[in-house]
C-alpha cells in the first residue's frame, strides 16, 4: 500500500457556534473565505440531537489554508491539548492577533520575550480555541500549524508520535527537534507535506488530555488508503463511529473518502448518504455509492 496525496485538515468541535466562529476567524487571516455549509437532516438524531436544517459543518480556509468546523453538540470542549499555532511574521500581525484572538477569552502566556521566541503569546479566543502566536516566520506557505501538547503520563511520548506519524504517511520528515536530557521538548514534522507541532507539557500536572474538540481529518482516494490509514492509526488505539478513531496517544482523527464531498452535495444522494454514515464506523466508499443510489 502506497497513499498518495492525501491533505489534512483541522475540524474544530463546536457546540452551536460554528457559523460564528468561521465569520470571526475570516476577518482576522489573509487569503480567508467561508465555503461549502452542510445543514443536518433526519438522519442521526440519536446521536447528535440536532434540528432538522441546523448547520451541521461549515468549510472555510484561513491563509488559504482549509479548515472544518462541526456543530457536534456540548459533549466535547476545545482544550490545550491541540492549539494552533500561527508564524505571524511581522510585529503588526503578532499584535493584532493578540488583540483579536484574547478580545473576550483568556491569555494563557502574555506577549512577551521568551527564551525560545523574541515574541510569542498563546492565548484562548472567545469560543476556547487555543492560538499559540509567534512572530517569527517560517519557510513555508502552511502559516497555521496544528499543535499536539503531550502531557501529564504522556510528557515523554513526543519521540514516540513523530517517528510513528512519520511511519504511517508519505513524503514525511522530521525537520526539527528540541530535547532536553529525558526527553523531546519540541518537534516539527510534514506529514506528506503537512506541518505539524508536537510539544512536550513537562512533569508539570494538567487538568486537561486529547479529545474531540480538535481532530484530523485524512481524505483518501480509495478504500485501500482508507483501510491503510485506518489500520494503521488504530493500532493500539480505539476506532469510534462515522469514520472517527483514536490513534494510541488519544489524538482523534477522521478517515474519510473525498467523494463523500460529492455525495453530501447532491440533494438527491445527501440524506441516503448521511443515513449510511450514521450506521458505519470505518467509513466503506462501496456501501456509501450504493446507500446513495438507492
Amino acid at each position: 500500500m502506497n497513499p498518495q496525496n492525501n491533505s489534512i485538515t483541522p475540524c474544530i468541535w463546536y457546540d452551536n457556534e460554528a457559523e460564528e466562529a468561521v465569520k470571526f476567524y475570516s476577518q482576522l487571516f489573509e487569503k480567508s473565505k467561508v465555503n461549502r455549509i452542510i445543514r443536518y437532516g433526519k438522519e442521526g438524531f440519536e446521536y447528535h440531537h440536532k434540528q432538522e436544517g441546523s448547520i451541521m459543518t461549515v468549510e472555510f480556509e484561513l491563509n488559504g489554508q482549509s479548515f472544518l468546523a462541526l456543530n457536534g453538540g456540548p459533549d466535547f470542549k476545545p482544550n490545550e491539548s491541540i492549539s494552533l499555532f500561527v508564524y505571524c511574521e511581522s510585529e503588526q500581525r503578532i499584535n493584532f492577533l493578540y488583540e483579536k484572538l484574547s478580545e473576550g477569552g483568556s491569555i494563557n502566556m502574555p506577549l512577551d520575550k521568551y527564551d525560545w521566541s523574541p515574541k510569542y503569546a498563546w492565548v484562548k479566543d472567545k469560543f476556547g480555541v487555543s492560538w499559540q502566536l509567534d512572530i517569527e516566520a517560517i519557510n513555508s506557505p502552511q502559516k497555521i500549524v496544528p499543535s499536539l501538547l503531550f502531557v501529564n503520563d504522556k510528557y515523554a511520548l513526543v519521540k514516540d508520535a513523530i517517528n510513528h506519524y512519520t511511519s504511517i504517511f508519505p513524503n514525511s520528515k522530521i525537520l526539527m527537534e528540541y530535547p532536553t536530557e529525558d526527553y523531546l521538548l519540541f518537534a516539527q514534522i510534514k506529514l506528506n507535506g503537512y506541518l505539524l507541532n508536537l510539544m512536550s507539557g513537562g512533569k508539570m500536572i494538567h487538568n486537561f488530555d486529547f479529545n474531540d474538540a480538535l481532530s484530523l481529518i485524512i481524505s483518501c482516494d480509495t478504500q485501500d488508503e482508507i483501510d491503510y490509514y485506518w489500520n494503521k492509526l488504530t493500532e493500539d488505539g480505539k476506532e469510534v463511529q462515522c469514520g472517527w478513531l483514536k490513534d494510541k496517544f488519544g489524538v482523534s482523527w477522521q478517515v474519510v473518502p473525498k467523494i463523500l464531498n460529492e455525495l453530501i452535495a447532491d440533494p438527491k444522494k445527501s440524506s441516503k448518504t448521511m443515513n449510511a454514515i450514521f450506521q458505519m464506523v470505518k467509513l466503506d466508499i462501496k456501501k456509501l455509492m450504493e446507500a446513495s443510489n438507492e
